[in-house]
């Protein structure tokens, strides 16, 4: 998916420093590469199987502690200070426990291959003989998980899977067929991982019996290539496979390995009906349940599997049975907003079937009841407390741009508001739903985290930042606002951050922050960290800062965020074109300097504003945009315009690199040249067309540096030049 370019919030103890304590003045030095105005976290926490202790690996060392007195370890599991593996330190970096707690998994020198999968070496350590076992000798690894059972280890090596028995101390290979750029085992492609989310391939069953695994033959799929040039005479150049709009997916199947057997065999295979299978998961009654949906991703079935059907439903005459489907004329969803009940065939689901996303409780007999309503939308499902009957949810029942957490009865009644303040809320439960960590903001505020009970009562604060707030408050920065700005058709939720000496009989330029892509808004009341001091340096250089929720963003129901279907870019860049007009009449504004800056999507609603929109911005700043929906990933580009094929003049219509003549602006663009999701390749054939056109630009490209353009000074850098070219320009 394209994601807005993600903020560097910068975690540590020591908030504040010498440079620029006391002073008013920002600058991009104390933003990207100082820790002036870094913010405090707590260190991510495993709840352990009790639901009152959690575990912490810090200093090399994996301690337990308990929710209400949390800062103290009441006791150290594993001291890896302590034990070595053939005279070779081990220096964790993640960790695994098994279910009953007794061993650990120990991840090693990790390193990322795409934006969510790495590899890593794995130990497994006995807790309480302090032995410890290689995983294997043989390479890297990925996803090692040990069985429910706590006996095995499965991993995936080289596009294999295998596992480890940790009693007979043999590893089994599962598959064998595993080749680079060919057969997946257990793992996901390129674009399953990018726009389904998952990296994961292979799930163990309940009775950890059996490896449901997914297998990709990615064979025909075009390979796209990039270079990285490492100060060498030649540059290294790294092929993959990327499946572009209306191209070739993988061929892929959906196995199961029995262990009693040593044999694996096929149940679902994608065909004309099924081209994806975007989750596949085992029920609590080891049932397995399939997710299985159509190329235009319009239709959602959810079928269980032959052999592994409950008892109920054995008979089935083929070798699935549909226990439910979810439809829509535009697309369906898909997320992991799906929990399977332990007492009862059923599960619980998020959908837009009524307009709004909400949460609905499915039997396996196809039996449906709604348990939230209304016209707003549910973010997010936390989770199931079978035993009390309550459900834990994140709505934006307040409005798009907040989020509140509530609980609801499992029957649908007796709905909870459980958050305090109202702002931006996220809660992290406990193992049984006993505990929960929330994590609240808002946008002028850095983040507050705090304990509670399952009731919502808040038990302590762990953290609350009230060094940078004050530090913040004594400078007296401009508070960032909420207003309404009228678009094409409908008004539009914004935000507007003005100069501290803001004076209203002044004129001020505008700089647009826009995003606009389906699947995430930019309009929120949450701290943004490093961009919300980015733009308050802008602010304090006399710039009024402005973003937009155009239609097509979250959070306002099915009919608005799905308006955009089959035309993306059009309905953004209208209501886009009509916000900078609107504001263009604000007395305070100087309609001659309205500018637009935006990273990803919204660096390609940033080309269709300087192109479709010229006669409104006179500066525009486009980081990592697509100019070409052709260009694109499949699972995404296809989701909201179906295929080229089908929808050519939608792609065309829309796609920047069409309209490259009607540019007028003073115009950058920027891109990471091994950016493996949004490929150069978007910037340089926009050049070839600004080239041929003989239409003036500025170009800036970081060689190595992804879709996220960050490591070292390059953040410091992006931003010098984004701040240069705005000063000169705007």
């Amino acid at each position: 998916m394209i994601k807005l370019f993600s903020v560097l919030i910068i975690i540590s103890s020591l908030l504040v420093n010498s440079n620029g304590l006391g002073q008013s003045e920002i600058t991009n030095e104390q933003i990207w590469a100082s820790r002036t105005f870094g913010s405090n976290s707590i260190q991510s926490v495993n709840s352990m199987k009790d639901g009152i202790h959690f575990s912490l690996l810090k200093n090399n060392k994996i301690a337990q502690y308990s929710y209400e007195d949390f800062g103290v370890p009441t006791a150290i599991i594993v001291d890896l200070n302590e034990i070595n593996y053939a005279g070779k330190e081990i220096k964790a970096q993640d960790y695994f426990f098994n279910k009953d707690e007794s061993k650990v998994l120990i991840a090693t020198e990790v390193k990322s291959i795409y934006r969510r999968s790495f590899t890593a070496n794995y130990f497994i350590i006995d807790i309480a003989s302090k032995s410890i076992v290689e995983l294997t000798d043989k390479g890297p690894q990925s996803l090692a998980d040990f069985s429910p059972d706590g006996t095995k280890v499965a991993y995936v090596l080289q596009n294999n899977i295998y596992y480890y028995d940790i009693n007979s101390k043999k590893t089994v290979q599962v598959t064998a067929d595993g080749m680079k750029n060919e057969i997946i085992n257990g793992a996901t492609d390129w674009v399953y991982e990018e726009e389904f989310a998952i990296t994961k391939g292979f799930y163990w069953s309940s009775n950890s019996q059996q490896i449901a695994f997914y297998r990709f033959d990615e064979s025909k799929v075009k390979e796209f290539s990039m270079d990285y040039y490492l100060g060498k005479a030649y540059p290294y150049r790294y092929d993959f496979k990327y499946p572009k709009a209306g191209e070739d997916n993988s061929k892929l199947s959906v196995w199961v390995y029995d262990m009693s057997k040593d044999k694996s065999r096929m149940y679902l295979q994608s065909n004309s009906e099924y081209e994806y299978f975007p989750r596949i998961k085992w029920t609590n009654q080891n049932a397995l349940c399939v997710l299985a949906m159509n190329r235009h991703q319009n239709k959602l079935d959810y079928l269980l599997v032959e052999d592994y059907l409950t008892a109920k439903y054995q008979g089935a005459s083929s070798n699935q049975k549909k226990i439910y489907s979810d439809e829509s004329e535009t697309y369906v969803e898909v997320d992991d907003n799906l929990i399977f009940l332990e007492k009862e065939d059923a599960f619980l689901r998020t959908s837009e079937k009524d307009g709004f996303m909400h949460i609905y409780k499915i039997n396996f007999d196809g039996s449906v009841k709604a348990l939230t309503a209304g016209k707003w939308d549910v973010v997010e499902l936390k989770g199931v407390d079978e035993e009390k009957g309550l459900v834990y949810y994140v709505s934006a029942e307040e409005g798009a741009m907040y989020k509140t957490l509530y609980s609801v009865g499992l029957n649908g009644k007796n709905k909870k508001k459980l958050s305090i303040l109202k702002g931006s809320n996220n809660a992290d439960f406990s193992t049984g739903m006993k505990y929960y960590i929330n994590y609240y903001s808002n946008s002028n505020q850095p983040t507050l985290i705090t304990l509670h009970n399952a009731k919502g009562k808040q038990l302590k604060v762990l953290e609350d930042n009230k060094e940078l707030t004050a530090k913040l408050l004594k400078m007296k920065l401009p508070q960032q606002e909420f207003i309404k700005i009228m678009g094409e058709t409908d008004s539009l939720n914004a935000y507007i951050l003005k100069p501290k000496s803001f004076d209203a009989t002044k004129k001020y330029p505008v700089y647009f922050h826009i995003y606009n892509g389906p699947g995430s808004n930019m309009v929120k009341d949450s701290w943004a960290g490093s961009t919300y001091m980015y733009h308050q340096l802008l602010a304090s250089k006399g710039y009024i800062v402005i973003s937009v929720d155009t239609r097509g963003t979250m959070y306002r129901g099915a009919k608005f965020k799905k308006s955009t279907y089959l035309q993306l870019g059009k309905y953004e860049t209208e209501d886009m074109i009509a916000a900078a007009k609107s504001v263009g009449k604000w007395e305070y504004v100087d309609a001659d300097r309205i500018g637009v800056m935006g990273w990803s999507y919204g660096g390609y609603m940033t080309a269709l504003c300087m192109t479709k929109g010229a006669d409104q911005f006179k500066m525009g700043i486009s980081v990592a945009p697509v100019t070409n929906w052709r260009w694109y990933d499949n699972i995404y580009t296809e989701r909201f315009m179906r295929t080229p094929q089908e929808n050519a003049a939608g792609y065309d219509d829309n796609s920047p690199i069409n309209h490259i003549e009607k540019l007028k602006g003073k115009f950058l663009i920027i891109h990471g040249g091994a950016d493996d999701n949004v490929h150069v390749q978007n910037t340089m054939e926009l050049v070839q067309k600004m080239v041929a056109a003989n239409i003036a630009f500025d170009m800036a490209i970081y060689p190595n540096k992804n879709h996220g353009i960050y490591g070292g000074k390059t953040r410091l850098h992006l931003f010098n030049k984004i701040l240069e070219y705005t000063l000169e320009n705007l």
